[in-house]
């Protein structure tokens, strides 16, 4: 990834002219119903205004190259886990949360540099040694400082913001090393956002019977369903993108995020239920917070990125 190699890449103008279409057309679409029809889409305007910010700015990141890509999602994963250290207390403890920054920041390093084994951008072997150092130290802390009321909890909460935003949505960063990055990065994004709106218009058009109500109440089987059919559909429509993927492939890919971004979205419903918070911060307007934008992409990119390796490493046949 280089802004030579994406001006010369037919998939990153592919999804340069895709992004600014859906934007005009998405655009168009909500000033005839506020200004045409005066229709009160005052939220899906605000989330609008946000996507007029996100959008360019994804895609001036990728137009960068790698570097550029996996210090931003480095930067992305950082401000997520401050979401989540206020919004379960740990950010009172500013060792455990400092730690678990390091040990973010580690991760993306070892996105960056080159592996010395193979000579190859990304060292792999070290992207996944290091959880298991980082989760030593973390669980080293309260050893060190002779302390024991208290600290598992907030233990236990340093280990899951490193592991979930550090080391499962780092796996996000270390797709920018593939050959294959503009595809995948670009399907990615695109396939877990349109999960997303599928399993909103599905649930609003047809939801009766709720997925689950405890954790997610507005949230249902029919739009679930909806999100699924949408996202197995998604590979064959964007193959150009993908055109080294097989029929086995596509479904893969399909389940993949039809199934884990919706488990995502969940994941940090759960979090939010159990403290007692909508959303978890004000930073994207129209969006909320960074981990809610972000849940499902935790929970599909680690999938994903295996899902890849193990397919280009050994062809999967169709």
């Amino acid at each position: 990834m280089s802004p030579t190699r994406a001006l010369q890449s037919p998939v990153f103008l592919f999804y340069l002219v895709l992004a600014a279409s859906l934007l005009i057309v998405g655009g168009s679409i909500l000033a005839v119903l506020k200004w045409g029809l005066r229709k009160n889409v005052s939220h899906a305007w605000r989330a609008y205004l946000g996507w007029l910010l996100v959008v360019p700015l994804l895609l001036l990141v990728f137009f960068l190259g790698r570097e550029a890509a996996i210090v931003f999602v480095t930067l992305v994963a950082i401000l997520g886990f401050h979401e989540f250290a206020r919004a379960t207390a740990l950010h009172h403890d500013w060792i455990l949360t400092g730690a678990a920054y390091l040990g973010i920041c580690a991760m993306g390093v070892a996105c960056l540099v080159t592996d010395p084994t193979s000579g190859m951008p990304g060292w792999y072997g070290l992207f996944m040694a290091l959880p298991v150092f980082v989760i030593a130290a973390i669980l080293a802390i309260p050893v060190a400082r002779n302390r024991a009321q208290g600290q598992l909890q907030l233990v236990a909460l340093a280990i899951l913001g490193f592991v979930y935003l550090g080391w499962m949505f780092g796996h996000l960063s270390f797709l920018a090393n593939s050959p294959f990055a503009y595809g995948y990065l670009g399907y990615l994004v695109l396939a877990v956002e349109l999960n997303d709106v599928a399993a909103y218009i599905s649930g609003k058009l047809f939801g009766r019977r709720l997925l689950r109500s405890n954790i997610s109440p507005k949230k249902t089987w029919e739009g679930a369903i909806g999100a699924l059919a949408v996202s197995l559909l998604l590979p064959w429509a964007l193959r150009f993108t993908l055109p080294h993927f097989k029929t086995r492939d596509c479904l893969l890919a399909g389940l993949i995020v039809g199934i884990g971004g919706q488990l995502g979205d969940l994941v940090v419903s759960v979090i939010k239920r159990d403290q007692g918070i909508k959303d978890m911060g004000t930073l994207i307007p129209g969006h909320g917070g960074i981990l809610d934008r972000i849940d499902s992409l935790m929970y599909v990119a680690p999938l994903f990125f295996h899902f890849t390796r193990y397919r280009d490493s050994f062809n999967m046949p169709p």
